[in-house]
């Protein structure tokens, strides 16, 4: 019963279409919330036609609507599903039916948050698997089906209805938008402390880079612009390397930091991993990257919630 209210507006919004609303998903039980902005369906030109050749043709792209989630997902929110004892901890009454069932990250052997900040700042150096199965976590929590944004679907927020690299007029204003290199002092910050974008995202550019689904291929736009006009693209992943990154983090320079700027995963963010096969849950060398979360505005069914959610982690040696 304690979910009917949220499935009857998923519902509505869902018949409605571009009419969703912002909204503020809140943990039960705890004090712990997110902010979720509507981005109406729509065309925009993904890629650049002055970047790297991954980045090119810049080409047309169609999606439906969804929502985003505002600002990087911070560990007040990651550590309930990392730390079973803590969200227990942490909970008024007792936890949602299957909580128990969802598979959690093996605690992680070093402090995840490299001494950088816990509270409002970004959760970090998490796997692509890890990821998606905090995703899970979220879904048997609150109800709501939530994933990560594809490739498309981070670029087009981040430009923000912008046909240009980057969502503001001036690259030489970055700083009053990112923490980056030149400005981060070496470490994350707390979210929201710099300017959003026009639709309200705050952080899409630095601090830390954002995990999307896509599989990292870099001819992807040239096989999209063959097609014509693509509507909801995405390269579904198969291999456990490389899973394309977006937005440049804390680390990044300046120059390296723009909506159609395409990074990739690599398997030397887990060198000092000591474990045979190595974790499939943390990047002890990735200390940049996070995630920012994605609703869709159409329901998958509950299938191809279960196919995303489920597929089994890949052995990395």
């Amino acid at each position: 019963m304690k979910y009917l209210w949220l499935v009857a507006l998923w519902l509505f919004l869902g018949a409605q279409g571009t009419s969703a609303q912002n909204y503020t998903q809140k943990i039960e039980g705890t004090k712990v919330a997110f902010h979720m902005i509507a981005v109406p369906e729509g065309s925009f030109k993904m890629g650049s036609s002055q970047g790297t050749p991954d980045q090119q043709p810049k080409h047309e792209v169609k999606l439906d609507a969804f929502w985003m989630s505002s600002h990087e997902i911070t560990w007040d929110l990651y550590e309930l599903f990392v730390y079973k004892d803590y969200e227990l901890s942490s909970n008024n009454g007792a936890l949602p039916e299957g909580v128990d069932a969802v598979t959690r990250p093996t605690k992680p052997y070093l402090d995840m948050t490299f001494g950088m900040g816990k509270e409002n700042f970004p959760a970090l150096a998490m796997t692509h698997y890890n990821a998606i199965q905090f995703c899970k976590w979220l879904y048997t929590r609150t109800g709501v089906f939530y994933r990560l944004p594809t490739e498309a679907e981070w670029e087009y927020a981040s430009k923000a209805g912008k046909d240009s690299d980057y969502f503001f007029d001036a690259p030489a204003t970055l700083a009053d938008y990112a923490w980056f290199k030149e400005n981060s002092e070496g470490k994350t910050q707390e979210v929201g402390k710099k300017k959003p974008n026009a639709w309200g995202f705050f952080d899409m550019y630095g601090n830390v880079a954002e995990w999307t689904y896509d599989q990292y291929l870099a001819d992807a736009y040239q096989q999209r612009k063959a097609k014509g006009e693509v509507k909801n693209p995405v390269s579904v992943p198969t291999k456990l390397y490389p899973h394309v990154i977006r937005g440049g983090s804390y680390e990044d320079k300046a120059a390296d930091i723009n909506s159609t700027i395409r990074m990739q995963s690599q398997s030397s963010w887990k060198q000092i991993d000591p474990q045979i096969p190595k974790s499939n849950w943390w990047f002890p060398e990735a200390p940049f990257v996070g995630i920012r979360l994605v609703r869709p505005v159409k329901t998958p069914t509950k299938a191809e919630i279960e196919a995303y959610y489920n597929k089994p982690p890949i052995a990395d040696y």
